[in-house]
């Protein structure tokens, strides 16, 4: 009797985006690039991101009519790290600065990215071989009762803590010890040199520990829910897979999580080796390059928000454009253009899909005053975050927060002044509150060209903007309809330009931005001028996102090359995220504090050896064990290891002399599945 073959093992991938959260169920048969069995989307549900999930998720199952037990992997990507730090949100943090004086703030940008958030300096830290300075950690320990109170989590970073963690280690006991909250120290993030920088990604590193933690749990209870015992895997900003434990205490790396995700996904479906991909989503739209089928990574660092932080990903430039962008007036010209972005606001199509009437007759109330108001078409909502993550508000942002509730409030009615309109705009920041407004989304409905929303909200919201007025004191458009081509042209314009900037700055071009503004101005302009400018791409670019068939329809007249739109575009990130691998990597250095004494400073230890052969390969023999068990955490038991070194050394009347020696290993394996 001839056995039956055992079915394939089923992955399931998901993404859950600004707006949208995706599911997508896969299987490895089917022919080189497996295939995709069923896929859907459900509405994000930030308040309780389960919701969403099981939405998403659920319906694929029953798309498919499969077993949920068949399924071995669950794997996920996520833009809610990218969009936060681009919208300026997270939680409210310390940052712990030992050995470091205040002047080192105004480096690398941790000034602006600390805000408000409370700073604490504490004597210490170790110089270049990693020997210590005297540590005195009583001003954070006398600070502790007051900073618990007013915050969610600690960033720790100590002065050469990549050469020796000692101190770094000393202040995160003592804060887990007496407070129980998160805390993430620089040297469990990067081995890289420039201390602002590394207190720079820790701090976001922190401010995002409670969003990921969300996410996860939520993940998690939908699965334990629906019986499947799969492990769940998260794609970080490299495109690599780690284990869902993993990105928790290291939410930071997931920054990018979903544009990699797209750009594995790209190249699965379209099997193209070299394109620019261009992802766009309801937040952002993100552009890469693929080079030889994998995506280029940046040397130094991501740069989301406009923060470089030393976060190894994809080299993703991110911008605040996507399909839920605010759509705003040039002020002061007679002629004034559409701007989109950075901001996401709450399209007024599904503010009215979920809030009804609430929404309509707030809107149908300022179109019968007989003049515009500034704040006409917007509204105000709470995201339903827990209420712990409200800690630290001042008495203006808590008696506002006070006033808005669970259904949308106009703000002509909310705001009676200037100073509020910051205060809700610092509520906003910190994600507490939601702003609903007119955007492209809303006049894709108009036009009749997206009809998953509440069309008659969306309409009303572009006859309120429609009657706007220019500099000459004229309406803007004459009907809604018109408004909303003036948008969605606006929004392929702008795609084009940050395509064409993306390309610019990989050639290492200076005014990126600038030249591919005037390159697509005189491109679309009826009259061009004297000087004809033309560009084109040397490939094609690859359209993601469930919006990109209708905003990316005109693009490539703009770009001079094909855009490609595959069939599953609207589910590439969740597709990227089962068809990837874990990859993790550990790092190690030699110094020479003096004379035939090579230090290594290898994870959290410090060694010292007589020898530069002993050194070199007890550094090798602990990346090695490093690496893999970092592997083994991130969720694969198959990894294959790769050790490189680099030596820096001079050469003295013929001597060779050694300076430093940096050792890298690196593992990669399939991520394991459930038997």
């Amino acid at each position: 009797m001839t056995a039956k073959p055992k079915p394939s093992p089923l992955f399931l991938g998901i993404d859950t985006g600004g707006t949208y959260t995706d599911a997508v169920l896969w299987s490895e048969a089917g022919g080189p690039s497996g295939k995709v069995l069923a896929k859907a989307k459900a509405l994000t549900t930030r308040h309780d991101l389960a919701v969403g999930i099981s939405g998403a998720v659920d319906a694929v199952l029953e798309m498919a009519g499969t077993d949920p037990a068949a399924i071995k992997l669950v794997s996920m990507s996520t833009t809610l790290a990218t969009n936060a730090l681009v919208e300026g949100q997270g939680g409210r943090v310390a940052l712990v600065m030992i050995g470091f004086a205040e002047g080192d703030l105004a480096r690398d940008g941790l000034k602006a990215a600390l805000g408000t958030d409370p700073v604490v300096f504490c004597p210490g830290g170790h110089d270049v071989h990693g020997n210590a300075a005297k540590l005195d950690l009583s001003g954070l320990e006398s600070a502790l009762p007051e900073l618990e109170k007013s915050v969610s989590g600690f960033a720790v970073c100590a002065y050469f803590a990549t050469r020796n963690p000692a101190h770094e280690l000393s202040a995160r006991n003592l804060i887990r010890d007496r407070t129980g909250l998160p805390v993430t120290a620089s040297h469990e993030l990067s081995a890289k040199l420039g201390g602002p920088r590394r207190a720079l990604t820790t701090l976001l590193n922190a401010r995002l520990i409670s969003m990921i933690d969300r996410l996860v749990a939520a993940t998690e209870g939908f699965l334990a829910a629906r019986n499947i015992a799969a492990p769940l895997m998260v794609v970080r900003g490299d495109g690599a897979l780690v284990s869902a434990a993993f990105a928790r205490q290291r939410p930071i790396e997931t920054i990018l999580s979903g544009p990699a995700a797209s750009l594995v996904g790209a190249r699965h479906m379209t099997g193209i080796d070299d394109a620019v991909v261009s992802d766009i989503g309801g937040t952002t739209t993100d552009v890469a390059v693929l080079d030889k089928g994998r995506p280029r990574l940046d040397p130094e660092g991501a740069t989301v928000g406009g923060f470089r932080t030393m976060v190894e990903a994809v080299a993703m430039r991110t911008f605040g454009l996507g399909g839920d962008s605010e759509v705003a007036l040039e002020d002061g010209a007679l002629n004034p253009r559409i701007l989109l972005g950075p901001r996401r606001l709450v399209p007024l199509a599904l503010a009215g899909l979920m809030h009804g009437e609430a929404v309509t007759s707030e809107l149908e109330r300022q179109l019968r005053a007989p003049n515009p108001g500034r704040m006409d078409g917007r509204l105000a909502v709470r995201t339903g975050v827990p209420e712990r993550l409200a800690a630290g508000l001042t008495g203006a942002e808590a008696k506002l927060y006070e006033l808005i509730g669970a259904v949308p409030q106009a703000l002509d009615r909310l705001l009676t002044s200037n100073a509020q309109n910051a205060t809700l705009n610092r509520l906003v920041s910190r994600g507490l509150v939601h702003v609903a407004g007119f955007t492209p989304s809303d006049a894709a409905h108009v036009l009749g060209r997206q009809a998953n929303w509440d069309a008659a909200a969306a309409r009303l919201g572009a006859e309120l903007f429609a009657r706007r007025r220019d500099g000459r004191g004229q309406f803007i458009a004459a009907s809604p309809e018109a408004i909303s081509e003036r948008v969605l042209t606006a929004l392929t314009r702008l795609s084009a330009e940050v395509i064409l900037e993306t390309a610019f700055a990989e050639d290492g071009l200076d005014g990126a931005a600038t030249v591919a503004h005037a390159l697509v101005q005189r491109a679309v302009d009826a009259h061009p001028g004297i000087a004809r400018l033309s560009v084109a791409l040397d490939r094609p670019v690859i359209g993601l996102g469930a919006s990109a068939p209708l905003h990316y329809a005109g693009l490539a007249e703009l770009v001079g090359n094909d855009c490609m739109v595959p069939e599953d575009t609207d589910v590439a990130n969740a597709l990227g995220a089962v068809v990837g691998q874990v990859r993790v990597s550990a790092e190690a250095r030699v110094s020479q504090p003096k004379e035939g004494l090579f230090r290594v400073a290898s994870g959290e230890s410090v060694r010292d050896f007589n020898d530069e052969a002993a050194a070199i390969a007890a550094a090798e023999k602990d990346v090695r064990a490093i690496a893999a068990g970092r592997a083994k955490d991130a969720g694969t038991d198959s990894a294959e290891i790769e050790i490189a070194s680099e030596f820096r050394v001079s050469t003295v009347e013929g001597q060779r002399m050694f300076i430093e020696a940096h050792v890298v290993a690196v593992a990669s394996g399939r991520p394991r599945i459930a038997v």
